[in-house]
């Protein structure tokens, strides 16, 4: 596969190794060698020179509404918690974990299926038994789904229903096509019906990428590190490694503002490490626990920000092309209004066609958000109640968060991070 290709060749040019190899590794973390180092350092002195050192004589740059300034900040990895809380990291930042009852391994719900796909009890029931996700099954070979049990399904997948009990789960696979013979099943929902022993009892059951057991109802995971500020471990002492690099901006605003002469509008810019505790880690360094994040927040007057969303959302697509990502593997893709975030009003996506996806398919390289005052009007309100009444997260009827305040809006984000999707 290219994408295997690439893996070894990052390897053998000293690009990037696995994090502790010599002991088995670590999932998630990556180290960079030799070659890979001076990559890295020449991407970031490139971004920083182009996004800060580039802007120091207040000139118009090319589409810029008027002219402006940028600066830039290396802010702690630890910060207080009350960060976390005002942000709703503490709160929101958590994806859907699903674990197996049978092997006992994590995965986030909403990769489970395309990691189905991949699997390798699920490749080798397509090669045996015809299933296959692209199309509808009109019929399924049941004495094919059976043979493929009891020859490879106890090696590839010893939780699967079918392997555990082939006559029952097949029994109502059975039923199933008798009770609607006109309507073709589909290959996922053969899937569900492979994985399920007790229909009548739990429904149809997800089966598990690694061995094809039951898997448990999605469940919130927090994606923070957490760690212990002092000599003693407790609540009272409890602090996170930082999960972005946004918040260190947002929250020395006015300390920029008071020792420097920077005036709306500009930037501020950070390049630094964050951490995240992915459930399921994978695509190489594309989806990793701890990553270095390149970002700016501009800030500008509500009624021009519109237009400066718009420049810098075209800049940084510019920035890439100029670089030699040029083609049809890069687009520049708008978010759908019921696509966007809580605190957005308007978000594009620079997507490149990376080896690891479906052919046609895009990931995110890197996102331009339109954020409104909701980081600087969040971190105010909680530094005025977070002694008297800390700040408490209200959802509304359409489930997102409820932030009091006008809405107005006053910041842009552009964060660009190691091509995947950090919002």
């Amino acid at each position: 596969m290219e994408m295997d290709k690439l893996v070894s060749l990052c390897k053998r040019r000293g690009f990037l190794f696995q994090s502790s190899e010599i002991y088995g590794g670590l999932n998630g973390f990556w180290d960079y060698g030799p070659l890979g180092v001076e990559l890295k350092r020449n991407v970031k002195e490139a971004w920083w020179r182009d996004m800060v050192n580039g802007h120091d004589d207040l000139s118009v740059p090319a589409g810029a509404p008027e002219p402006y300034e940028m600066t830039g900040l290396d802010c702690t990895i630890i910060m207080h918690p009350q960060v976390w809380k005002v942000s709703g990291h503490y709160d929101l930042f958590a994806d859907k974990m699903q674990s197996c009852r049978h092997c006992k391994k994590l995965f986030r719900a909403d990769h489970v299926w395309e990691m189905l796909r991949e699997s390798e009890w699920v490749l080798s029931l397509s090669k045996e038994c015809g299933v296959a996700f692209t199309h509808d099954l009109a019929e399924v070979d049941s004495v094919a789904l059976a043979r493929w049990a009891r020859k490879k399904g106890t090696r590839l997948a010893p939780g699967l229903a079918l392997v555990r009990n082939t006559e029952v789960t097949l029994l109502w696979l059975a039923e199933f096509n008798q009770s609607q013979p006109e309507r073709p099943l589909a290959a996922a929902a053969l899937l569900s019906y492979l994985a399920t022993e007790r229909l009548a009892a739990t429904g149809l059951r997800t089966p598990c990428p690694a061995c094809g057991g039951d898997l448990t109802d999605p469940r919130d995971f927090n994606l923070m590190f957490e760690t212990n500020v002092g000599a003693l471990q407790s609540e009272s002492n409890k602090a996170f490694l930082r999960p972005e690099t946004a918040q260190g901006i947002f929250v020395n605003f006015k300390n920029v503002l008071d020792s420097t002469r920077v005036r709306i509008p500009f930037g501020i810019a950070q390049v630094g490490k964050s951490f995240r505790n992915e459930i399921t880690p994978r695509n190489f360094t594309f989806r990793s626990r701890e990553f270095e994040q390149m970002e700016i927040e501009f800030f500008c007057h509500p009624n021009s920000s519109q237009d400066w969303y718009r420049y810098w959302r075209d800049r940084r697509m510019k920035w890439y092309q100029d670089l030699g990502l040029a083609g049809d593997r890069l687009q520049l893709r708008e978010h759908d209004p019921d696509e966007l975030s809580h605190y957005s009003t308007g978000t594009a996506d620079i997507e490149y066609a990376f080896p690891f996806l479906p052919p046609g398919e895009y990931g995110e390289l890197e996102g331009i958000s339109h954020r409104g005052d909701f980081d600087l009007r969040s971190h105010m309100e909680g530094k005025l109640d977070e002694k008297t009444n800390p700040l408490q997260v209200q959802l509304g009827s359409d489930g997102k968060p409820k932030w009091r305040g006008s809405g107005k809006d006053l910041t842009y984000r552009d964060e660009m991070t190691n091509g995947t999707r950090r919002t």
